[in-house]
């Protein structure tokens, strides 16, 4: 076995490489670049080298300098994880002529899986199911159009050497065939240096589950089941979990198998992973196959109980999988939300910045329930601009599936981040969404169930009362804790009133708060009552409270008369008030947000990359304006109605923050 291994990566998966190298008495090497001189990862390791700038083209992914970083550390083995170097035949082949162990597959099975024509030939031949397509590469945006066309829209435009989403793109006409050629090549450049184009056809109403496989030098294999990975934005996974809701056994078996023949026709050895698209009657067409650890693998290792770094590591030293498939049992149910540094009320744009306050959930693993949180970030750390936006992958696992849904509804609610915008109150919106919880989804959910965007969650009836009980209840604590402080309250005297009007959602209660030393008593002005029971104190920013003898989980902060709550996906200011402050406060004229209308607004931190239009120009509703890169993704900026321009502030090559004004219109 080995005593070193190098980790070529960083973030969340390096630490989760090192988890079970350490597990498994393995020395570790972190490489990083000088925005990740503090990183997790780094304090982690048990040595790490400096190896660059932070873009990931002058440090993680250039080649030399991780060879270097090996010789200098004396590690025998390497771990790519995912992204990166993962997938890159010339790193493999580097490797082996160092005489270093590569913990990934061959390098001929990542260059004929790499690209994506080659590996739907393959697949064609193994007798595994594929998608109708052109799989000649395309010379230009003429010829896209021309060949979506003759395969019929709606088509998907994707990079050869892509994956996590970059360079595809959907088209359903050709204009959109047109335009997104060229951003999917243009992201396939800069992500992969790799700017080959493919087209085929776009399976509507589809659901895209995978099958993860695992194999040895020896010509042995298994399939750890499948994992449902159709909750997606932009091509790109949210939520995961393991199994599906769909699969029937037949078609799970069926599945596996046509992974295993793929596998072994291009001698695979290593974890990987086939992903196939599953139509309404459990047709399933393969999609690509990804030679490397995806992200969402801890829900298979949730399910299976087997550490495929582990295995992966053990493979890469020439042992044989200590499994086979009769060993392979599916056990419960597994989740795992994505926690990305992106704003769900901009559209999901990166978010860049400290992390003024980062507290998971607590961790445990007991009869029943496991909660489990992959990060590679810490309180205080940067936000960088300079890699993808994911900082953690909250997993939990129960006996059913609503039982693991419900882990996640509580994990989720007790997961506290500040600083950045983060996708946490989504993630709740999706655990708690109808069609979610019934298993009815496809890759369209959030298209069509948030076609104009996120706004955050309106709250039932029921947890809006429950929230003004614990907020009134909350409020004559920090009243307490006020007039104490203020030495305007002795043993004898009592200044805090029992009556109150608390407002929220659009909504006003009149409650009245009875107090005892187990709790409050909380009467509204129907007859109903809510026993409030909690340890929360002033400045606490997690609220833990038992509300009519079920358990109720806030985030709490402080605003002028009330909280800041936020709660299963919902954002909320909610007010405290006296009865006579609540009169005079309904006569207070709504504050207006300044008129940005006549404004292109950059919407995230990010660099221009085009501009499209110049002074004087008159453009159209829906024209493209320009284009900001942030995070490895180009988003292309539009006009939302006709208007003449009339002064431009930046330029290609500018980088931008939030709100900075790109250009105006007359």
């Amino acid at each position: 076995m080995f005593k070193k291994i190098l980790i070529a990566n960083r973030g969340e998966i390096a630490c989760r490489v090192i988890k079970t190298a350490r597990k498994m008495g393995i020395k570790t090497v972190a490489i990083y670049s000088d925005a990740d001189a503090q990183a997790l990862h780094v304090q982690m390791a048990d040595e790490a080298v400096h190896i660059g700038p932070p873009p990931a083209n002058e440090s993680y992914i250039v080649i030399d300098k991780v060879m270097e970083a090996i010789r200098q550390t004396g590690a025998e083995a390497v771990h790519p994880g995912y992204g990166f170097l993962s997938e890159n035949p010339r790193f493999a082949e580097a490797l082996e002529k160092e005489g270093v162990a590569f913990i990934g597959p061959p390098k001929g099975a990542i260059e004929a899986m790499g690209d994506k024509i080659t590996s739907k030939k393959i697949a064609q031949e193994a007798g595994v199911s594929t998608v109708p397509g052109v799989m000649g590469l395309i010379a230009d945006a003429d010829e896209a159009v021309k060949i979506s066309g003759q395969i019929g829209y709606p088509v998907m435009i994707k990079a050869s050497a892509g994956g996590g989403g970059k360079g595809m793109r959907i088209a359903w006409n050709d204009e959109e065939a047109r335009e997104g050629f060229q951003s999917s090549k243009n992201e396939a450049a800069s992500s992969f240096g790799d700017d080959r184009i493919f087209i085929e056809k776009f399976v509507t109403q589809p659901r895209h589950i995978e099958i993860q496989v695992l194999c040895d030098q020896h010509g042995n294999g298994v399939y750890l089941g499948e994992r449902e990975c159709s909750i997606q934005r932009r091509n790109q996974k949210v939520i995961e979990e393991a199994p599906s809701p769909f699969l029937d056994e037949e078609t799970r078996k069926a599945m596996g198998e046509q992974a295993l023949k793929l596998s072994h026709a291009v001698d695979y050895a290593s974890a990987g992973t086939v992903e196939f698209i599953v139509d309404g009657e459990r047709n399933f067409y393969f999609l690509e196959m990804n030679t490397r650890l995806q992200v969402e693998h801890p829900v298979t290792e949730l399910i299976t109980g087997v550490d495929l770094v582990e295995h992966m590591i053990r493979v890469a030293a020439g042992e044989k999988l200590s499994l086979s498939q009769a060993d392979v049992k599916l056990n419960g149910w597994a989740m795992e939300s994505r926690l990305y540094a992106e704003d769900p009320y901009r559209n999901f744009l990166p978010s860049i910045g400290r992390l003024t306050q980062y507290r998971p959930p607590r961790e445990l693993d007991i009869e029943g329930a496991v909660v489990r949180n992959d990060t590679g970030v810490y309180e205080g750390g940067e936000i960088s601009m300079y890699y993808d936006p994911m900082i953690a992958k909250l997993c939990t696992w129960g006996h059913t599936r609503l039982e693991a849904i419900e882990g996640m509804r509580n994990a989720l609610d007790a997961f506290e981040v500040e600083g950045i915008g983060h996708n946490l109150p989504f993630l709740s919106a999706v655990m708690d969404h109808p069609k979610f919880v019934s298993g009815d989804i496809t890759t369209a959910f959030i298209a069509e169930e948030y076609p104009d965007g996120f706004g955050g969650v309106t709250l039932s009836e029921d947890s809006l009362r429950r929230i003004a009980a614990s907020a009134a209840a909350m409020h004559r604590v920090a009243e307490i804790r006020r007039t104490r402080v203020s030495g305007r309250m002795d043993n004898h005297e009592r200044h805090v009133g029992e009556t109150w009007v608390v407002s929220l959602q659009g909504r006003e209660f009149a409650v009245n708060v009875a107090a005892d030393r187990e709790g409050s008593t909380v009467s509204f002005e129907d007859g109903s009552t809510l026993r409030v029971a909690s340890g929360w104190t002033p400045g606490d920013s997690l609220a833990r409270l038992d509300v009519g003898g079920e358990p109720l989980v806030l985030k709490v902060g402080k605003i002028s008369g009330g909280f800041r709550i936020r709660s299963r996906g919902a954002d909320l200011k909610v007010h405290v008030r006296s009865p006579r402050q609540a009169e005079l406060a309904a006569l207070m004229p709504e504050k207006l947000p300044p008129d940005t209308s006549r404004m292109l607004l950059c919407p995230m931190p990010g660099l221009i990359v085009s501009v499209n239009v110049a002074v004087g120009d008159e453009v159209q509703e829906g024209q493209a304006l320009c284009t900001v890169e942030a995070m490895k993704m180009e988003n292309i900026l539009r006009a939302e109605k006709k208007a003449v321009v009339s002064k431009v502030n930046a330029g290609p090559g500018d980088s931008l923050a939030v709100d900075d004004v790109i250009m105006e219109f007359e």
